[in-house]
């Protein structure tokens, strides 16, 4: 019923910038909190950074003053600015959201399907 699509990930050098961008298409009545993850070979899915639909940020410490998230909401796109590269970064990046249906308004929380960002000189 909703698909969120991931888009901006690639090989980027020690320092280096990259933009991540997720859209949501399907029967969306709301996006509520969305939010990026992220999955290191041989490690847990971590909380990278969130938002909520009344706009509020919350950010790991390890991100913290590098990242920036934000929300396009006629677009229903969410974003992950990511200053400052470091190869401690490298992982794949999930966008997730709660989203209420168009149908019901009951709210269901799905997942994108990942796009792989390597840092790497």
């Amino acid at each position: 019923q909703v698909q969120l699509v991931e888009s901006g990930g690639g090989l980027v050098q020690p320092g280096g910038s990259l933009r991540l961008s997720c859209a949501a298409s399907g029967n969306i009545f709301r996006l509520n909190a969305m939010a990026w993850y992220r999955q290191a070979p041989g490690k847990q899915r971590e909380l990278v950074a969130i938002i909520t639909g009344s706009g509020s940020t919350n950010y790991a410490d390890s991100v913290k003053g590098r990242f920036t998230i934000s929300r396009d909401s006629a677009k229903n796109t969410v974003y992950l600015q990511m200053n400052l590269l470091n190869v401690e970064d490298t992982a794949v990046y999930f966008c997730n959201a709660d989203v209420q249906i168009g149908s019901t308004r009951i709210q269901y929380n799905y997942w994108g399907q990942g796009t792989q960002v390597t840092v790497s000189s």
